[in-house]
């Protein structure tokens, strides 16, 4: 869950410029310069000034709005996930300020979605490549054969990615994707070690705590309240409870 995290994290950081996030710096480009890299990267000189060069890997800013009007206004199943819409800030064009599981639904189903047309096809294309084995990965039905794919796909994936993005792009984070299907071999499925669902049950019992002197003791006792309230639910009829509740 950290791996997609920071990997998306990252994604985002450096195709819509967040200043702080993204690795695609002066310095970066002045690297690639001092060592005859990428010339399309290379800063333009203009009199005494350094000016960056437009990528076809950074989102201008309408399209930077337009990646964040199409989050802001995304309509999700209730809980497939939390509400993304609240990182996301439209004054500014940026993202910030997601959970881990909000950055495992945008890069699992969302931002393959999210920049159709708005990158050019080669950037798209290992973009989506990178989206489609997490998501893979996290399927329930896994199988051998699925791992030998992904174990097959990933090395090309990122040799893609290489391809377009500036090398200081590739952190510890981005190449530990090749480790995940030999993992995944030989221990139990990936979506068996998440610990969304642990994080999720955790934040509803801190919700519990109105003495934080006595912590444990108000969990228990707000606890048997919600159980009490789910069984006497069961008996009502007529009236809108959570299992009768249309999602």
């Amino acid at each position: 869950m950290h791996i997609e995290k920071n990997i998306c994290d990252n994604i985002l950081g450096i195709i819509m410029n967040i200043k702080g996030k993204t690795e695609d710096t002066i310095k970066t480009r002045l690297d690639l310069e001092r060592m005859g890299l990428r010339s399309t990267l290379h800063l333009l000189r203009d009199s005494d000034k350094l000016k960056m060069p437009p990528v076809p890997y950074t989102l201008s800013l309408p399209e930077k709005r337009k990646f964040c009007q199409f989050l802001k206004e995304l309509k999700v199943p209730d809980g497939f996930s939390l509400n993304i819409f609240y990182g996301v800030n439209m004054k500014e064009a940026k993202i910030s300020g997601l959970k881990s599981h909000g950055f495992h639904v945008i890069l699992q189903h969302l931002l393959q979605l999210a920049l159709l047309g708005l990158l050019t096809p080669s950037v798209q294309e290992a973009i989506i490549g990178l989206s489609v084995l997490f998501a893979t990965l996290g399927t329930e039905d896994l199988r051998i054969k699925d791992l030998k794919q992904i174990q097959a796909q990933i090395p090309i994936t990122l040799c893609k990615l290489e391809k377009e993005f500036p090398l200081t792009f590739f952190d510890v984070m981005v190449h530990l994707p090749t480790h995940l299907a030999h993992e995944a071999k030989f221990d139990v499925p990936v979506q068996f070690r998440h610990v969304y669902s642990i994080e999720q049950t955790m934040y509803t019992y801190k919700s519990y705590i109105h003495n934080r002197g006595q912590p444990e003791g108000s969990i228990v006792e707000g606890y048997l309240a919600y159980e009490c309230m789910t069984i006497c639910s069961s008996y009502l009829q007529n009236i809108e409870t959570k299992f009768n509740h249309v999602h």
